[in-house]
């Protein structure tokens, strides 16, 4: 698909013109012609009710989006994908997370073997392992049991695991510890064994090739530390499993390879938490609830392959995506979870969705000639009403808001849960009303403050409630946004599914790593910046030949 066929196709002109028609209108006078609005603009599905009322949307704006979703034919790339097809084109790759939560017994077929099959062998393996560990009948080197668990990985192979560990840690078992290393700075893995015992501590590193630098660098510290603890080569075997698609790599490492846990070429990283990846997710929340949080995700895939688009929640949130960055110009978006536990969840999307769809060139390789993969940020809620809230608020740029909360708390405490959720319902109203001059001045304030106290309000939000933070409603929520950036990425006419931007630094540091470190002077043939910038570094490391 080009550019030019996107572009130039009959629904996005239509949109086009549809901007310039209700470009003045604003959301408070859609709310005012409109009493049944948010009856009219909100989903459930999974668990999950999301009202985006507050989107700077009308009836004909939806309908034009969905002629849009069936002219670039999202519904047949979904269906393509379910059906096991390479649709990541550039790696020639299917793209099967969906398959890591199918229930026992579905079948989903790729390169003719059942992907889904292939998991429930895993997901029992990786059951029986953490049943051993969590019940003390996995010893360490020195026969202790099990305290402690540190996971090596960087990218999806972190930030999956830590996000679902933070969001599920009420249901962790809380007499064992967890720690995550994926920074190469030493600084990271030495706070994260800080304190502990070799002898009661279990590393997982997660690697697909086994050979990630940053994971493969901390794997070898770590490994260093635990024999020097224990004293004997040996005990590697006993306090180092893998999840690797590389047995070779994990046996020359040390680890037994019984103890590797599979990974497939059908399951990118960042869409990884729900494999073997998880191994320390269903470490710490076991197994029966690993299992509910799997539902969740599978609940989510299956309202997204099945329900018409016209009610299906992910495409409504990949279309409105579209229709902020692409006809509103908006090139940001801003994920405020209001639940503490949750803190880790907008790094999470950072990866899911700008890893998948910043790309610049279509499937075909032509540039693209629009905006793709909007940046997203985000952090709780309430931290942020004192910190970046004024930009949303007051700010040049309109920054649409993801705001995401839950009807019961995980920890009650007095009226805390309430006093959050007001708060999120506030903030949004605030957001999409404002407060103008007049309403300004009604209250007394001096005329030369009234510019500075007024908010233009006709900022657009979604928000997404749910009764409660599980394991089932957070599967379902990543599920949501996984199946949006599938949208965006089908209408783009991009490959949501490849990062060959991320290789690129990786293979020139591997060439300055030799430089910065040579005790000779190296010839340096980069350019001017960076060959000062390494010889700058040389001669303060103490490096000087």
């Amino acid at each position: 698909m080009t550019a030019y066929s996107l572009t130039q196709c009959a629904s996005w002109r239509a949109l086009e013109r549809h901007r310039a028609r209700i470009e003045s209108t604003t959301l408070r006078s859609l709310f005012d012609e409109d009493d049944k609005r948010a009856e009219r603009f909100t989903v459930d599905a999974a668990g999950l009710h999301c009202d985006f009322s507050k989107q700077r949307i009308n009836q004909e704006t939806l309908r034009l989006l969905m002629d849009l979703a069936r002219e670039r034919d999202v519904v047949g790339h979904a269906q393509a994908m379910f059906r096991g097809e390479h649709i990541n084109r550039t790696e020639d790759r299917a793209v099967l997370h969906v398959a890591l939560r199918a229930p026992r017994g579905e079948k989903i077929m790729v390169d003719g073997l059942d992907a889904v099959a292939q998991v429930h062998d895993m997901l029992d393996r990786m059951a029986r392992f953490c049943n051993a560990v969590r019940d003390g009948e996995w010893r360490g080197h020195g026969g202790k049991p099990v305290r402690n668990v540190v996971n090596i990985g960087i990218g999806g192979s972190d930030l999956g695991p830590v996000m679902a560990y933070e969001a599920l840690r009420h249901y962790s078992r809380r007499d064992m510890c967890f720690r995550f290393v994926s920074n190469v700075d030493g600084a990271d893995l030495l706070e994260a064994t800080r304190g502990l015992d070799a002898g009661e501590t279990l590393f997982i590193v997660c690697s697909k090739s086994f050979g990630t630098l940053e994971t493969l660098t901390n794997a070898r510290a770590a490994r260093q530390w635990c024999v020097q603890q224990l004293g004997d080569e040996r005990a590697v075997a006993r306090h180092f499993v893998a999840v690797s698609a590389n047995e070779k790599k994990v046996r020359d490492f040390g680890i037994d390879v019984q103890n590797m846990f599979a990974l497939w070429d059908w399951v990118g990283g960042r869409y990884s938490m729900d494999s073997a990846i998880g191994l320390s997710t269903m470490l710490a929340i076991g197994p029966t609830q690993f299992a509910q949080m799997l539902a969740g995700f599978h609940a989510m895939d299956e309202h997204f392959r099945d329900t018409p688009a016209e009610r299906n929640l992910p495409i409504i949130m990949g279309l409105l995506a579209i229709w902020n960055n692409n006809f509103l110009r908006s090139s940001t978006v801003a994920v405020l979870p209001y639940a503490d536990d949750l803190k880790r969840f907008p790094a999470y999307l950072q990866q899911l969705t700008m890893e998948s769809n910043g790309k610049h060139v279509t499937l075909d390789g032509a540039p693209v000639g629009y905006d793709t993969g909007p940046i997203y940020w985000g952090e709780p809620g309430t931290n942020g009403q004192h910190s970046f809230y004024q930009l949303l608020h007051q700010g040049t740029r309109a920054v649409p808001c993801d705001f995401i909360g839950f009807a019961r708390p995980i920890h009650p405490l007095g009226r805390q849960h309430d006093i959050l959720m007001a708060s999120l319902i506030a903030q949004a109203e605030a957001l999409a009303f404002g407060k103008t001059a007049d309403q300004v001045r009604a209250e007394g304030t001096p005329k030369t403050l009234v510019p500075h106290r007024t908010c233009l309000g006709n900022r657009p939000s979604t928000v997404v409630l749910a009764e409660q933070l599980t394991p089932h409603t957070l599967g379902s929520l990543v599920a949501l946004y996984e199946h949006s950036v599938f949208t965006q990425g089908a209408v783009w006419g991009i490959d949501s599914f490849d990062q060959w931007g991320v290789e690129l630094g990786k293979q020139l540091a591997t060439q300055v790593i030799d430089e910065v470190t040579d005790e000779r002077e190296p010839a340096l043939a980069h350019d001017g910046s960076t060959n000062a910038l390494i010889r700058h570094y040389r001669a303060l490391r103490g490096a000087r030949p």
